[in-house]
């Protein structure tokens, strides 16, 4: 039996720095705040990574209340980004993850290509900044997130300006409201992504016919949860077949099964995002399925099984 099963990842192999995790758990941005609340309940230096709420240049309000609302098997949300904006989180955040063992990567956000290359500008040489994970997925905001994961081209100028403003590694995260997943994750790869993380929620809205009314103050929001998983694990095989870059796996996890079947359909690493709202113990008790797993089925590295489905 294997006693110690290597779950490291290298989310960065070609960059110069790499992005070096202890496993593969990572958590969703959006869901676990800056890490600190979460860090009152459960021992987040066991994780692999945690990806900070999405941040702006400027703090924002976020959309009008209600912002979530229950759905089957998932959740609706329309917070909108609401954040602190880069400067606080500069000033009031990156001290405290100096001090940390877990990596944190900053989620990044912007109305404009220009906003985006300010935001990974300032975060440049930040201690406690370990990456950068590239939002043009938000199906929230009424200007900026999606509509610069929409269509290839556009992606590909996000992320070129991203990687020539900074020297951290870059994660690019895609939306799943797109016709051609491949097409946009082919061209964020040319222009110099490190990894690729997907998928977001995908664009929904639920409807209180006793009010006559959306449930939702933004009318329409992400749904994530459960529900999402199937869309996000094809994504996650295809996309997986067509770059050479690695790829997060995010949608809908909720057990160490379901880890399982992103990593043998080609993710090297996960994030885990609405199941930490019922259960903040989840992601430390998916990494230990982990290594139960393979220690039951003799598995050496985690990596030997990435891809296992192709």
């Amino acid at each position: 039996m294997v006693k110690s099963p290597d779950l490291r990842v290298q989310l960065a192999p070609v960059h110069p720095a790499g992005l070096f995790l202890a496993n593969p758990v990572m958590v969703a941005s959006g869901i676990f705040g800056y890490g600190d609340e979460y860090a009152q309940l459960i021992d987040i230096q066991k994780l692999g990574a945690i990806i900070c709420k999405g941040t702006t240049l400027a703090p924002r309000k976020g959309n009008s209340q209600p912002r979530l609302v229950e759905t089957a098997s998932g959740l609706l949300n329309s917070v909108g980004l609401e954040n602190i904006g880069v400067e606080a989180l500069i000033r009031e955040k990156a001290p405290m993850w100096a001090t940390w063992e877990v990596p944190v990567i900053v989620n990044i956000a912007g109305e404009s290509i220009e906003e985006y290359v300010e935001v990974a500008s300032r975060l440049e040489g930040v201690p406690g900044v370990r990456g950068i994970e590239v939002n043009i997925s938000c199906p929230n905001v009424l200007a900026g997130g999606m509509e610069f994961g929409m269509t290839p081209g556009i992606a590909a100028r996000v992320t070129a300006a991203v990687k020539a403003a900074s020297s951290l590694p870059v994660m690019v995260k895609l939306s799943p409201n797109v016709t051609d997943i491949k097409a946009i994750s082919l061209a964020v790869q040319e222009a110099g992504a490190d990894t690729i993380s997907l998928i977001n929620t995908l664009k929904g809205m639920a409807f209180d016919v006793r009010a006559g009314k959306p449930y939702l103050g933004n009318v329409m929001g992400g749904l994530s949860g459960p529900a999402i998983k199937p869309v996000a694990l094809r994504m996650v095989y295809e996309v997986s077949e067509v770059v050479q870059i690695p790829v997060i796996g995010c949608g809908g996890i909720s057990s160490v099964s379901d880890v399982l079947e992103f990593i043998m359909c080609g993710a090297s690493a996960i994030q885990v995002g609405t199941a930490s709202f019922a259960d903040p113990g989840i992601s430390l008790a998916i990494l230990q399925g982990i290594e139960e797993f393979m220690c039951e089925k003799k598995i050496e590295r985690i990596a030997d099984i990435v891809g296992l489905a192709h």
